[in-house]
């Protein structure tokens, strides 16, 4: 540290805006306001720490009588110390350097005291310096006092206070070393006392233990930085023009009193300008080089922050790699801030095209690293990433390989980061601003619709098998991209109204899901699954503007949307998306604008679609918008629409008795199957009066056995829905002809039913496509049971429709479930039918089976069978149980140890049986689900339901005796587990139960068989004898209070090789440093105060701690690592 300097003869200022006494007797003209003083101005006034920012009224324009009144106003008082001003009064802080610097002027020595001790008070330190000795103070000396004061606890933490009248004080303090430097650069900032006393001692205070002063001395080292680089950047504007003035005087030969006082002008600006350079360098050296790397994240930012500012506004010192590098390595800072931080003043720096050249060598270097961060773990930092690289490819920095992994991102969760890569891909793709701006494109001069649909299409191309990947793209760059909004266009292009424009056919689709997709989105929906499900509101702006984008929809298409649907009828891959616009439409303008003959013409062309299709998505769309055009069109287009859906609900009962004639008559079968999709989809909507061809459905079924599977799915489906419906619509004020009826249908499906259930398990097809049938019986038997379970019944009218199957039927029903749950979902079939696998995999099966147990048609039986299956078939089957047993605790909370222990008996019983030599058997299954089903009783759990626990290890324990030693194996692998949930205390009880069961029984005949027992029996003595050792100990030895002892440090990684000098260490050495500090100061103090900055040191280390980055390293992403 620096010796103090001596203290300056009292410097002779000049009053700013007016003249010396003297100079008017001089014969000195009055000056005018210099430019530099007007500049200075403005930051002054701007940075205010008040919340009205800037005080008018102290303008030395002013009337002297107002400027007075005017600080009185804003809270001015004499006596007034400069930190309440910074604590209390933000307003005035201009006024109070003024005075300060009188006061400087008069005595430089007390004034510089004075400065010192705000800069003490402001750490919250109380501390006096003597003015008879302040000479002879030692820096280092002063600083250890201070942090002796922290050890004790003597200090407040006004920075990081949480009280409402310091909420500005940060603010202020900047605030007030901004204005002192400004108002002093005419004078104290160049006497080589105050500052360099100023800044030693804010060197010194920024490398000690306490937080809060490390948080204070960082902020006014880099504010001093900052405004020195305003008094810098204004000087040198001044150098120039001296130079400009020097070099007109030169040209003119003219060797007098002029080029001699600009010479010197110039020597002295630009000595001002080294000096305070050279301040600079001091601050970064001492402050910023040690703090960028502190333990605390706050202050890593807030030096981040200042280095890329201080970089943007004084490239001539430090856009250099000398100072560039300190953004580059914390790009890897473990703190999701101070990445974010770097991230956005490299974006500053790539915004100014005259500081690419000089970047050139940094970017090759860091710029993987920043293409890495565009999928970082915190999404905050992977957009401001996105936009750092956006910039990159403005000027052309990165190569299309590069950009290669960063398309993958389109289809990311986060919705954050997907429209930040769409903006990147509009950008760089579609609008082609990039190239663009080195192609000699005019300003303002944007390129047709046309051509951006045109490279829209080309990139959705890449995804022509799987529309929702493309719904993917189209909503992640839907908000830059006019030209999705272009309804116009998109019609003129699908009906190739432009000869100059050819679509292929897959662009042809992909244009109609484009438009679909862009539709829904304008007005209001939402096109891809929200990643947490909620519910999306709007503001009313936000309902206007989706509804004036309804009109402008519904006007374009108007007189075009009939010609699309003549030209596309026939292409299945487009007609769906199509018939869905018509639902988006505001039909009441088909009224207002008489487009009635269009409204019909559409309707009819619709309804055409139903019967030129059999495809389930076409099917249910012309459906849904046939019905929304019943209901929600003007009156008379509403007539119309009923009308229609009327005959079309004729229509197809006519055309589904053809069908079931010729199939009798040994006809094709397609004509009935088609049909009878068809009608499912019908009866998915509304009632249909089918109770004509019910009969003739139920004949089918019975006498004509070899039909194809699928067409007996869609008969059983449709039988189905009429019963249901049929229920629905009984009168429940004389039910009895109806239940009759329903009753007779109900015994018919019933029958058919129980017919299948009984061949399916004796005849099993193969594959997944092969078992459609057995997939459509469980779920509609299941499905059934349900509907007509007794206790909905039993206290009504109705209580002749109660149902309870026999326990018969359920055997069957699991016997034929257990068959379809061993055939993998992932099973690819060449030929196979994909369109209704959403209702025919294991995962409906087993949800089907569980309502069973949940509605209560079943439990003793069928609940303990499910609960077995909880780790065999997947993720998705253990997620359907884990549920199940969530929902079951609700309604059986009792028999849950009973369920349990049933479970574990099926699952063990299960795998003996698969196994030929019972030692060898290691029974995987039945281990597992011992650890998944003990895990639900983990946590505070553990006590809540331990009688649970204790009745499943008894009943285990019973069993296992129950057959000994065959059955011995059950304790290792079902009841230990368990055993590991409960107490010490119940752990001897239940060690006494056991070997009282095996006093009389010598283990020693057959070791082999008695092993899972000697297992068991040692688990638990080891257990208790660990208990009795811990006991012992906590008798004999003393309580430590405090925190533990802390682990041995692990150096940390470093991002590049060759690091010597203290400024390139790692950002994690130099937190284990600062740790240390920390920990060795807080070993003396107070117990109550070790506690506060532990807390506080576990907040600011948490993102170190290894669950921490565990989860990290599991999800996926990058994150920052420690340098």
């Amino acid at each position: 540290m620096e010796h103090a300097a001596v203290v300056p003869e009292a410097p002779v200022r000049r009053k700013r805006g007016r003249p010396p006494k003297n100079a008017s007797k001089a014969g000195v003209s009055k000056p005018s306001v210099s430019t530099v003083e007007k500049v200075d101005r403005s930051p002054t006034n701007e940075e205010q720490g008040s919340g009205d920012g800037s005080y008018d009224a102290f303008d030395d324009h002013a009337p002297k009588a107002k400027r007075k009144a005017a600080i009185r106003a804003a809270g001015w008082k004499e006596d007034q110390s400069l930190i309440d001003v910074i604590k209390h009064n933000g307003r005035v802080i201009n006024h109070a350097v003024k005075k300060w610097i009188e006061r400087y002027e008069l005595d430089p020595k007390p004034a510089t005291i004075e400065i010192l001790m705000l800069l003490f008070e402001a750490c919250g330190a109380k501390y006096k310096l003597e003015v008879a000795s302040f000479e002879e103070t030692n820096v280092d000396d002063v600083v250890v006092s201070l942090v002796e004061l922290a050890k004790k606890g003597e200090i407040e933490d006004n920075f990081n206070s949480k009280q409402k009248e310091l909420k500005n004080f940060k603010e202020n303090l900047a605030s007030f070393w901004d204005n002192l430097v400004i108002e002093c650069q005419n004078g104290p900032l160049f006497d080589k006392f105050l500052f360099e006393k100023c800044m030693d001692y804010a060197i010194a205070l920024s490398c000690t233990p306490p937080r809060v002063y490390r948080h204070v001395a960082s902020l006014v080292g880099l504010q001093l930085v900052t405004s020195l680089i305003n008094v810098a950047k204004m000087l040198s504007g001044q150098r120039e023009t001296t130079q400009r003035q020097l070099n007109t005087e030169k040209k003119k030969n003219n060797d007098g009193p002029r080029l001699e006082s600009l010479n010197k002008r110039l020597s002295q600006t630009h000595e001002k300008i080294t000096t305070m350079e050279e301040m600079m360098r001091k601050l970064f050296k001492g402050l910023f080089m040690h703090r960028y790397r502190d333990v605390d994240p706050e202050i890593r930012m807030s030096c981040i922050s200042s280095l890329g500012n201080w970089i943007l506004l004084y490239p001539s010192l430090f856009l250099q790699d000398l100072y560039l590098k300190y953004l580059g390595w914390t790009l890897n800072d473990k703190s999701p801030g101070v990445r974010k931080a770097s991230i956005i003043a490299l974006q500053n720096l790539y915004e100014v095209d005259d500081n690419v050249p000089s970047l050139g060598l940094f970017t090759e270097r860091f710029c993987s690293r920043m293409i890495e961060l565009a999928d970082d773990i915190d999404i905050a930092v992977a957009v401001s990433a996105i936009g750092l690289l956006k910039q990159l490819l403005r000027h052309q920095l990165l190569t299309d390989d590069e950009l290669g992994p960063l398309y993958d991102l389109l289809i990311d969760e986060p919705p954050l980061i997907r429209r930040a890569i769409g903006e990147l891909v509009y950008d760089h793709l579609i609008a082609q601003k990039i190239k663009s701006s080195h192609s000699g494109r005019k300003d303002g001069e944007e390129e047709s619709s046309e051509v951006h649909l045109g490279r829209m299409l080309q990139i959705l191309r890449e995804f022509p098998d799987d529309p929702m990947l493309s719904t993917y793209v189209i909503d992640d760059v839907w908000d830059n991209m006019k030209a999705m909004k272009d309804w116009k266009c998109i019609i003129s292009m699908l009906l190739d109204e432009n000869p100059h424009i050819e679509l292929t056919d897959v662009d042809a689709t992909n244009l109609v899901r484009l438009l679909y997709a862009s539709a829904r989105k304008a007005v209001g929906d939402k096109i891809v699954p929200a990643a947490d499900g909620r519910k999306q509101y709007y503001t009313k702006v936000q309902k206007e503007t989706f509804e004036n984008n309804r009109r402008k929809i519904t006007t374009a298409m108007m007189k075009k949307y009939p010609q699309l649907l003549h030209k596309y009828i026939a292409d299945k891959a487009k007609i769906s998306s199509l018939v869905e616009i018509m639902g988006l439409l505001k039909l009441e303008l088909f009224s207002l604008q008489r487009q009635d003959q269009n409204f019909k013409a559409i309707l009819e062309l619709i309804v055409d679609a139903f019967f030129k299709h059999g495809e389930k998505d076409t099917l249910r769309s012309c459906i849904r918008v046939i019905t929304f055009c019943s209901t929600d069109s003007p009156a008379d287009l509403q007539d119309y629409a009923q009308n229609k859906l009327k005959d079309l609900e004729n229509d197809l009962i006519i055309k589904l008795k053809a069908a079931i004639k010729e199939v009798e008559m040994g006809g094709d079968e397609y004509s009935l199957l088609v049909n009878l999709k068809r009608l499912n989809e019908f009866q998915l909507t509304k009632f249909v009066p089918v109770d004509s061809l019910y009969g003739d459905m139920s004949s089918i079924l019975k006498l004509l056995r070899d039909i194809d599977n699928e067409v007996k799915c869609f008969l059983l489906l449709n039988m189905y829905l009429h019963v249901a419906w049929s229920l629905t619509f009984i009168d429940v004020e004389s039910p009895e002809s109806s239940i009759n009826e329903l009753l007779s249908k109900r015994a018919t499906l019933f029958e058919q039913l129980e017919c299948f259930i009984n061949e399916l398990p004796n005849a099993p097809q193969e594959g997944r496509i092969g078992n459609l049938l057995s997939y459509r019986v469980c779920v509609i038997l299941a499905d059934l049971w349900c509907l007509f379970e007794n206790s909905r019944f039993s206290s009504t009218k109705l209580h002749r429709l109660g149902y309870h199957p026999d326990i018969s039927s359920v055997e069957k029903f699991w016997k034929l479930s257990q068959q379809l749950l061993s055939i993998s979902d992932e099973t690819e079939e060449e030929d196979s039918n994909e369109e209704y696998i959403e209702d025919t995999n294991r995962d409906v099966v087993m949800i089907a089976a569980a309502k069973l147990v949940i509605h209560r048609v079943t439990k003793d039986y069928l609940a303990a069978e499910i609960i077995s299956h909880f780790v065999m078939h997947g993720a998705s089957i253990t997620n359907i149980i884990k549920n199940f047993i969530t929902s079951l605790r609700k309604t059986a909370k009792d028999e849950m140890p009973s369920i349990f222990f049933e479970a574990l008996k099926k699952t063990y019983q299960r795998q003996a049986l698969g196994n030929e030599s019972l030692a060898s058997n290691t029974y995987s299954d039945c281990k597992d689900l011992s650890s998944r089903l003990s895990a639900t009783f983990g946590g505070a759990a553990r006590n809540k339901h331990k009688w649970e626990i204790l009745k499943i290890i008894k009943d285990g324990i019973s069993y296992a005796f129950s057959d000994a030693p065959k059955h011995l194996s059950f304790l290792e692998v079902a009841v230990l587990p368990f055993v590991t949930k409960l107490p010490i205390s119940d752990l001897l009880e239940i060690l006494k139960d056991v070997q009282k069961r095996s006093d009389k029984v010598n283990i020693n005949e057959d070791p082999s068989g008695w092993r899972p027992y000697s297992v068991f029996v040692e688990y638990l003595q080891e257990k208790c004898a660990k208990n009795d050792l811990q006991d012992e100990k906590e008798g004999n030895l003393p309580k430590r209070r405090g925190r533990p002892r802390k682990a041995m440090n692990v150096e940390g990684k470093r991002l590049f090789d060759g690091h010597e000098s203290s400024e390139e260490d790692s950002i994690s050495g130099s937190e284990q440093d600062d740790q240390d500090e920390e920990e060795d100061e807080e070993a003396q103090q107070p117990l109550i105060h070790t506690f506060r900055a532990s807390a506080s040191k576990l907040r600011s280390m948490r993102v170190a701690q290894p669950d921490s980055s565990a989860r990290q390293a599991g999800s996926g992403r990058t994150t920052g690592t420690d340098h």
